[in-house]
Protein backbone atom coordinates (compact mmCIF):
# COMPACT_ATOMS: atom_id res chain seq x y z
CA UNK A 1 0.00 0.00 0.00
CA UNK A 2 1.36 3.45 -0.93
CA UNK A 3 2.38 5.72 1.89
CA UNK A 4 0.45 8.90 2.56
CA UNK A 5 2.08 12.12 1.38
CA UNK A 6 2.21 15.67 2.66
CA UNK A 7 1.32 17.77 -0.38
CA UNK A 8 1.20 21.55 -0.81
CA UNK A 9 -0.73 22.89 -3.79
CA UNK A 10 0.27 26.44 -4.71
CA UNK A 11 -2.11 28.51 -6.83
CA UNK A 12 -2.71 32.24 -7.13
CA UNK A 13 -6.48 31.81 -6.59
CA UNK A 14 -9.08 29.28 -5.48
CA UNK A 15 -12.51 28.67 -6.97
CA UNK A 16 -14.22 30.95 -4.44
CA UNK A 17 -12.00 33.88 -5.45
CA UNK A 18 -14.00 36.46 -7.47
CA UNK A 19 -11.73 35.77 -10.45
CA UNK A 20 -11.31 32.03 -9.96
CA UNK A 21 -11.81 29.80 -12.98
CA UNK A 22 -11.07 26.50 -14.64
CA UNK A 23 -7.41 26.17 -13.66
CA UNK A 24 -8.31 26.59 -9.99
CA UNK A 25 -11.10 24.06 -10.33
CA UNK A 26 -8.65 21.58 -11.82
CA UNK A 27 -6.22 21.86 -8.90
CA UNK A 28 -8.96 21.64 -6.29
CA UNK A 29 -10.28 18.48 -7.91
CA UNK A 30 -6.78 17.02 -7.74
CA UNK A 31 -6.55 18.03 -4.09
CA UNK A 32 -9.93 16.48 -3.37
CA UNK A 33 -8.87 13.17 -4.87
CA UNK A 34 -5.58 13.16 -2.96
CA UNK A 35 -7.43 13.87 0.30
CA UNK A 36 -9.82 10.99 -0.46
CA UNK A 37 -6.80 8.68 -0.68
CA UNK A 38 -5.55 9.67 2.76
CA UNK A 39 -2.92 12.25 1.81
CA UNK A 40 -2.48 15.46 3.80
CA UNK A 41 -3.18 18.36 1.45
CA UNK A 42 -2.88 22.13 1.89
CA UNK A 43 -4.09 24.46 -0.87
CA UNK A 44 -2.13 27.71 -0.55
CA UNK A 45 -3.57 30.70 -2.36
CA UNK A 46 -4.32 34.43 -2.22
CA UNK A 47 -6.53 36.13 0.34
CA UNK A 48 -9.54 38.11 -0.87
CA UNK A 49 -12.18 40.18 0.98
CA UNK A 50 -14.54 37.97 2.94
CA UNK A 51 -12.28 34.92 2.81
CA UNK A 52 -10.89 33.09 5.82
CA UNK A 53 -7.13 32.95 6.14
CA UNK A 54 -7.32 29.30 7.15
CA UNK A 55 -10.29 27.01 6.68
CA UNK A 56 -11.34 23.47 5.95
CA UNK A 57 -13.71 23.14 3.00
CA UNK A 58 -15.62 19.94 2.32
CA UNK A 59 -15.39 18.82 -1.30
CA UNK A 60 -16.91 15.54 -2.41
CA UNK A 61 -17.16 14.31 1.17
CA UNK A 62 -13.51 15.07 1.95
CA UNK A 63 -11.92 18.06 3.63
CA UNK A 64 -9.40 20.30 1.95
CA UNK A 65 -7.36 22.72 4.02
CA UNK A 66 -7.03 26.21 2.53
CA UNK A 67 -4.34 28.66 3.62
CA UNK A 68 -4.64 32.20 2.23
CA UNK A 69 -2.29 35.18 2.37
CA UNK A 70 -1.33 38.02 0.05
CA UNK A 71 -3.05 39.61 -2.91
CA UNK A 72 -2.71 39.28 -6.67
CA UNK A 73 1.06 39.82 -6.60
CA UNK A 74 2.05 39.43 -2.94
CA UNK A 75 0.60 35.90 -2.86
CA UNK A 76 3.87 34.72 -4.41
CA UNK A 77 6.42 36.03 -1.85
CA UNK A 78 4.06 35.27 1.03
CA UNK A 79 3.86 31.63 -0.04
CA UNK A 80 7.64 31.41 -0.39
CA UNK A 81 8.13 32.83 3.10
CA UNK A 82 5.70 30.23 4.50
CA UNK A 83 7.59 27.42 2.76
CA UNK A 84 10.93 28.75 3.98
CA UNK A 85 9.63 29.03 7.55
CA UNK A 86 8.45 25.42 7.43
CA UNK A 87 11.84 24.31 6.13
CA UNK A 88 13.54 26.12 9.02
CA UNK A 89 11.29 24.34 11.50
CA UNK A 90 9.18 27.37 12.41
CA UNK A 91 5.78 25.86 13.08
CA UNK A 92 3.69 28.92 12.27
CA UNK A 93 0.67 28.97 10.00
CA UNK A 94 -0.90 26.01 8.23
CA UNK A 95 2.21 25.17 6.20
CA UNK A 96 4.53 25.49 9.19
CA UNK A 97 2.37 23.14 11.23
CA UNK A 98 2.49 20.58 8.43
CA UNK A 99 6.28 20.66 8.44
CA UNK A 100 8.42 19.95 5.40
CA UNK A 101 6.16 18.59 2.65
CA UNK A 102 6.93 15.51 0.59
CA UNK A 103 6.10 17.30 -2.63
CA UNK A 104 4.95 20.75 -3.77
CA UNK A 105 2.81 21.52 -6.82
CA UNK A 106 3.71 24.98 -8.14
CA UNK A 107 0.98 26.31 -10.44
CA UNK A 108 2.37 28.59 -13.14
CA UNK A 109 -0.44 30.87 -14.29
CA UNK A 110 1.93 32.94 -16.39
CA UNK A 111 4.49 33.09 -13.58
CA UNK A 112 5.34 30.37 -11.03
CA UNK A 113 5.96 30.66 -7.30
CA UNK A 114 9.53 29.34 -7.72
CA UNK A 115 8.85 27.03 -4.78
CA UNK A 116 11.75 24.76 -5.72
CA UNK A 117 14.17 27.47 -4.55
CA UNK A 118 13.04 27.33 -0.91
CA UNK A 119 10.76 24.34 -0.25
CA UNK A 120 13.41 21.72 0.41
CA UNK A 121 11.10 19.22 -1.29
CA UNK A 122 10.57 17.98 -4.86
CA UNK A 123 8.46 20.41 -6.88
CA UNK A 124 6.16 19.69 -9.81
CA UNK A 125 5.32 22.65 -12.06
CA UNK A 126 1.70 22.71 -13.24
CA UNK A 127 0.86 24.95 -16.18
CA UNK A 128 -2.26 24.96 -18.31
CA UNK A 129 -0.92 26.93 -21.25
CA UNK A 130 1.63 29.48 -22.40
CA UNK A 131 0.48 33.08 -21.83
CA UNK A 132 2.41 34.60 -24.74
CA UNK A 133 -0.68 36.17 -26.36
CA UNK A 134 -2.21 37.31 -23.06
CA UNK A 135 0.59 39.32 -21.51
CA UNK A 136 -0.37 42.50 -23.40
CA UNK A 137 -3.35 43.10 -21.08
CA UNK A 138 -0.93 43.52 -18.13
CA UNK A 139 0.49 46.77 -19.53
CA UNK A 140 3.84 47.52 -21.20
CA UNK A 141 6.07 46.99 -18.15
CA UNK A 142 4.44 44.01 -16.43
CA UNK A 143 3.90 42.26 -19.75
CA UNK A 144 7.62 42.38 -20.56
CA UNK A 145 8.55 41.17 -17.09
CA UNK A 146 5.91 38.44 -17.15
CA UNK A 147 6.93 37.12 -20.55
CA UNK A 148 10.60 37.17 -19.53
CA UNK A 149 9.77 35.07 -16.46
CA UNK A 150 7.55 32.64 -18.36
CA UNK A 151 9.70 32.22 -21.46
CA UNK A 152 13.25 32.41 -20.06
CA UNK A 153 13.60 32.36 -16.28
CA UNK A 154 11.11 29.64 -15.36
CA UNK A 155 12.29 27.14 -18.02
CA UNK A 156 15.87 27.70 -16.84
CA UNK A 157 15.20 27.35 -13.11
CA UNK A 158 12.81 24.42 -13.57
CA UNK A 159 14.81 22.61 -16.26
CA UNK A 160 15.21 19.54 -14.01
CA UNK A 161 11.70 19.59 -12.54
CA UNK A 162 8.77 17.46 -13.58
CA UNK A 163 6.10 19.48 -15.41
CA UNK A 164 2.41 18.77 -15.87
CA UNK A 165 0.12 20.31 -18.45
CA UNK A 166 -3.35 19.47 -19.67
CA UNK A 167 -2.91 19.10 -23.44
CA UNK A 168 -0.35 18.09 -26.03
CA UNK A 169 -0.32 21.54 -27.74
CA UNK A 170 0.52 23.20 -24.41
CA UNK A 171 3.40 20.78 -23.83
CA UNK A 172 4.73 21.54 -27.31
CA UNK A 173 4.63 25.30 -26.65
CA UNK A 174 6.76 24.94 -23.52
CA UNK A 175 9.14 22.58 -25.27
CA UNK A 176 9.75 25.41 -27.74
CA UNK A 177 10.68 27.61 -24.77
CA UNK A 178 13.31 25.14 -23.62
CA UNK A 179 11.51 22.83 -21.20
CA UNK A 180 12.75 19.28 -22.00
CA UNK A 181 9.90 17.34 -23.60
CA UNK A 182 10.71 14.29 -21.47
CA UNK A 183 10.00 16.32 -18.31
CA UNK A 184 6.33 16.71 -19.25
CA UNK A 185 3.39 14.59 -18.17
CA UNK A 186 0.03 15.36 -19.75
CA UNK A 187 -2.85 14.94 -17.31
CA UNK A 188 -6.08 16.13 -18.85
CA UNK A 189 -9.07 17.64 -17.10
CA UNK A 190 -11.75 15.44 -15.70
CA UNK A 191 -15.46 16.15 -15.74
CA UNK A 192 -18.24 15.94 -13.18
CA UNK A 193 -21.41 13.96 -13.93
CA UNK A 194 -24.37 15.95 -15.20
CA UNK A 195 -26.82 16.63 -12.33
CA UNK A 196 -29.74 14.23 -12.53
CA UNK A 197 -32.22 17.08 -12.91
CA UNK A 198 -30.47 18.34 -16.05
CA UNK A 199 -29.88 15.17 -18.03
CA UNK A 200 -30.91 14.68 -21.64
CA UNK A 201 -30.21 16.83 -24.69
CA UNK A 202 -33.21 18.97 -25.59
CA UNK A 203 -32.28 21.60 -28.19
CA UNK A 204 -35.55 22.70 -29.72
CA UNK A 205 -36.17 22.55 -33.44
CA UNK A 206 -38.72 24.20 -35.70
CA UNK A 207 -38.98 27.43 -37.64
CA UNK A 208 -40.64 29.34 -34.79
CA UNK A 209 -38.45 27.95 -32.00
CA UNK A 210 -35.47 29.87 -30.58
CA UNK A 211 -32.09 28.44 -31.53
CA UNK A 212 -29.52 28.88 -28.79
CA UNK A 213 -25.81 29.46 -28.95
CA UNK A 214 -24.03 29.27 -25.61
CA UNK A 215 -20.72 30.64 -24.33
CA UNK A 216 -19.45 29.30 -21.00
CA UNK A 217 -16.52 31.37 -19.79
CA UNK A 218 -15.02 33.85 -17.39
CA UNK A 219 -15.69 37.30 -18.80
CA UNK A 220 -12.19 38.66 -19.29
CA UNK A 221 -10.60 40.11 -22.46
CA UNK A 222 -8.63 37.09 -23.64
CA UNK A 223 -11.79 34.95 -23.71
CA UNK A 224 -13.00 37.18 -26.60
CA UNK A 225 -16.73 36.74 -25.96
CA UNK A 226 -17.15 39.70 -28.32
CA UNK A 227 -16.64 37.20 -31.14
CA UNK A 228 -19.62 35.16 -29.94
CA UNK A 229 -21.67 38.36 -30.01
CA UNK A 230 -20.38 39.01 -33.52
CA UNK A 231 -21.68 35.60 -34.56
CA UNK A 232 -25.09 36.41 -33.12
CA UNK A 233 -25.23 39.76 -34.94
CA UNK A 234 -23.90 38.51 -38.28
CA UNK A 235 -26.34 35.60 -38.50
CA UNK A 236 -29.53 37.42 -37.51
CA UNK A 237 -30.71 38.00 -41.08
CA UNK A 238 -30.81 34.31 -42.02
CA UNK A 239 -31.47 33.07 -38.48
CA UNK A 240 -33.81 35.59 -36.81
CA UNK A 241 -34.61 33.15 -33.98
CA UNK A 242 -30.97 32.86 -32.95
CA UNK A 243 -30.21 33.62 -29.29
CA UNK A 244 -27.06 33.60 -27.15
CA UNK A 245 -26.68 32.51 -23.53
CA UNK A 246 -23.51 33.71 -21.78
CA UNK A 247 -22.71 31.78 -18.60
CA UNK A 248 -20.05 33.23 -16.32
CA UNK A 249 -18.90 36.59 -15.06
CA UNK A 250 -15.80 38.74 -14.71
CA UNK A 251 -14.49 42.27 -14.69
CA UNK A 252 -15.02 42.64 -18.46
CA UNK A 253 -18.77 41.98 -18.30
CA UNK A 254 -19.95 45.60 -18.60
CA UNK A 255 -17.84 46.07 -21.72
CA UNK A 256 -19.56 43.05 -23.25
CA UNK A 257 -23.01 44.35 -22.39
CA UNK A 258 -22.18 47.67 -24.04
CA UNK A 259 -20.83 45.87 -27.08
CA UNK A 260 -24.07 43.87 -27.38
CA UNK A 261 -25.99 47.16 -27.37
CA UNK A 262 -23.72 48.60 -30.05
CA UNK A 263 -24.38 45.55 -32.22
CA UNK A 264 -28.11 45.80 -31.62
CA UNK A 265 -28.39 42.28 -30.18
CA UNK A 266 -28.79 43.11 -26.49
CA UNK A 267 -32.37 41.83 -26.65
CA UNK A 268 -31.20 38.47 -27.96
CA UNK A 269 -28.43 37.72 -25.48
CA UNK A 270 -28.74 36.84 -21.81
CA UNK A 271 -25.78 37.36 -19.48
CA UNK A 272 -26.56 34.85 -16.76
CA UNK A 273 -23.51 35.54 -14.58
CA UNK A 274 -22.39 32.78 -12.26
CA UNK A 275 -25.07 30.14 -11.84
CA UNK A 276 -25.53 26.86 -9.98
CA UNK A 277 -24.26 23.63 -11.51
CA UNK A 278 -27.82 22.50 -12.20
CA UNK A 279 -28.79 25.73 -13.97
CA UNK A 280 -25.54 25.74 -15.92
CA UNK A 281 -26.31 22.31 -17.28
CA UNK A 282 -29.93 23.22 -18.03
CA UNK A 283 -28.71 26.13 -20.15
CA UNK A 284 -26.13 23.95 -21.90
CA UNK A 285 -28.80 21.32 -22.46
CA UNK A 286 -30.97 23.58 -24.62
CA UNK A 287 -28.09 24.86 -26.76
CA UNK A 288 -27.39 23.80 -30.33
CA UNK A 289 -23.80 25.07 -30.52
CA UNK A 290 -21.19 26.05 -27.93
CA UNK A 291 -19.03 28.98 -29.06
CA UNK A 292 -15.58 29.24 -27.44
CA UNK A 293 -13.66 32.09 -29.11
CA UNK A 294 -10.89 32.25 -26.48
CA UNK A 295 -7.50 33.50 -27.58
CA UNK A 296 -5.79 30.77 -25.55
CA UNK A 297 -6.90 27.70 -23.61
CA UNK A 298 -4.85 25.00 -21.96
CA UNK A 299 -7.58 22.45 -22.61
CA UNK A 300 -11.05 23.98 -22.59
CA UNK A 301 -13.09 22.30 -19.86
CA UNK A 302 -16.23 24.03 -21.13
CA UNK A 303 -15.87 22.10 -24.39
CA UNK A 304 -16.34 18.83 -22.53
CA UNK A 305 -19.13 20.19 -20.33
CA UNK A 306 -21.09 21.20 -23.44
CA UNK A 307 -20.27 17.86 -25.04
CA UNK A 308 -21.94 16.03 -22.14
CA UNK A 309 -25.21 17.31 -23.61
CA UNK A 310 -24.39 16.46 -27.21
CA UNK A 311 -23.46 20.06 -28.02
CA UNK A 312 -20.51 20.55 -30.42
CA UNK A 313 -18.07 23.43 -29.98
CA UNK A 314 -16.79 26.00 -32.44
CA UNK A 315 -13.50 27.66 -31.47
CA UNK A 316 -10.14 28.86 -32.77
CA UNK A 317 -7.37 26.59 -33.99
CA UNK A 318 -4.82 29.09 -32.62
CA UNK A 319 -6.19 28.59 -29.10
CA UNK A 320 -3.73 25.69 -28.60
CA UNK A 321 -5.61 23.45 -26.16
CA UNK A 322 -8.78 23.46 -28.26
CA UNK A 323 -6.86 21.49 -30.88
CA UNK A 324 -6.86 18.73 -28.27
CA UNK A 325 -10.31 19.07 -26.68
CA UNK A 326 -12.06 19.51 -30.06
CA UNK A 327 -11.58 16.88 -32.75
CA UNK A 328 -11.93 19.14 -35.78
CA UNK A 329 -14.81 18.18 -38.09
CA UNK A 330 -15.75 15.35 -35.74
CA UNK A 331 -16.78 16.85 -32.37
CA UNK A 332 -16.78 20.48 -33.48
CA UNK A 333 -15.12 22.95 -35.81
CA UNK A 334 -11.89 24.95 -35.51
CA UNK A 335 -11.72 28.31 -37.26
CA UNK A 336 -8.67 30.38 -38.20
CA UNK A 337 -10.24 33.86 -38.12
CA UNK A 338 -13.24 35.76 -36.70
CA UNK A 339 -14.92 35.50 -40.09
CA UNK A 340 -14.19 31.80 -40.15
CA UNK A 341 -15.78 31.45 -36.70
CA UNK A 342 -19.00 33.01 -37.99
CA UNK A 343 -18.92 30.75 -41.06
CA UNK A 344 -18.40 27.66 -38.90
CA UNK A 345 -21.38 28.50 -36.69
CA UNK A 346 -23.51 29.20 -39.76
CA UNK A 347 -22.43 25.91 -41.34
CA UNK A 348 -23.72 23.95 -38.35
CA UNK A 349 -26.92 25.99 -38.14
CA UNK A 350 -27.61 25.32 -41.81
CA UNK A 351 -26.95 21.59 -41.47
CA UNK A 352 -28.78 20.33 -38.36
CA UNK A 353 -28.00 16.70 -39.20
CA UNK A 354 -24.26 17.43 -39.21
CA UNK A 355 -24.62 19.39 -35.98
CA UNK A 356 -26.33 16.40 -34.35
CA UNK A 357 -23.68 13.96 -35.58
CA UNK A 358 -20.89 16.12 -34.19
CA UNK A 359 -22.80 16.50 -30.93
CA UNK A 360 -23.18 12.74 -30.59
CA UNK A 361 -19.47 12.23 -31.23
CA UNK A 362 -18.64 14.92 -28.68
CA UNK A 363 -20.92 13.29 -26.10
CA UNK A 364 -19.26 9.91 -26.60
CA UNK A 365 -15.82 11.49 -26.17
CA UNK A 366 -16.85 13.39 -23.04
CA UNK A 367 -17.77 10.10 -21.39
CA UNK A 368 -14.09 9.10 -21.45
CA UNK A 369 -13.07 11.77 -18.90
CA UNK A 370 -13.45 11.77 -15.12
CA UNK A 371 -11.83 13.58 -12.21
CA UNK A 372 -11.06 10.20 -10.67
CA UNK A 373 -8.82 9.38 -13.64
CA UNK A 374 -7.19 12.81 -13.36
CA UNK A 375 -6.60 12.42 -9.64
CA UNK A 376 -5.26 8.90 -9.99
CA UNK A 377 -2.72 10.05 -12.58
CA UNK A 378 -1.60 12.85 -10.27
CA UNK A 379 -1.27 10.52 -7.29
CA UNK A 380 0.92 8.17 -9.31
CA UNK A 381 3.13 11.05 -10.47
CA UNK A 382 3.49 12.55 -6.99
CA UNK A 383 4.51 9.17 -5.57
CA UNK A 384 7.15 8.91 -8.31
CA UNK A 385 8.50 12.37 -7.50
CA UNK A 386 8.36 12.04 -3.71
CA UNK A 387 9.31 8.36 -3.60
CA UNK A 388 13.09 8.72 -3.30
CA UNK A 389 12.75 11.09 -0.33
CA UNK A 390 10.41 8.66 1.41
CA UNK A 391 12.78 5.79 0.78
CA UNK A 392 15.63 7.76 2.30
CA UNK A 393 13.67 8.04 5.54
CA UNK A 394 13.70 11.80 5.64
CA UNK A 395 10.32 11.89 7.41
Amino acid sequence: MSRSLKVILLCWRDTNHPEGGGSERYLEQVGQYLASQGHEVIYRTAYYPGAKKTEYVQRGGYWLKFSRAGGNLSVYPRALLALLAARLGLRVGAIGKMGTPDVVVDTQNGVPFFASLVAGAPTVVLTHHCHREQWSVAGPVLSRIGWLVESKISPLIHRRNRWVTVSQPSAEEFAELGVPAENFTIIRNGIEPVPAAARGHSAQEGEDKPVYLVALSRLVPHKQIEHALDCLAALQRNHPNLRLDVIGDGWWSENLRRYAQELGVDGKVVFHGYVSEELKHRILQRASIHVMPSRKEGWGLAVIEAAQHGVPTVGYESSAGLRDSIVDEETGLLATSPGGLINAVEHLLDDPALCRRMGQAAEWRAAQYSWENTGRAWEELLHQVAGPRKAEGQH
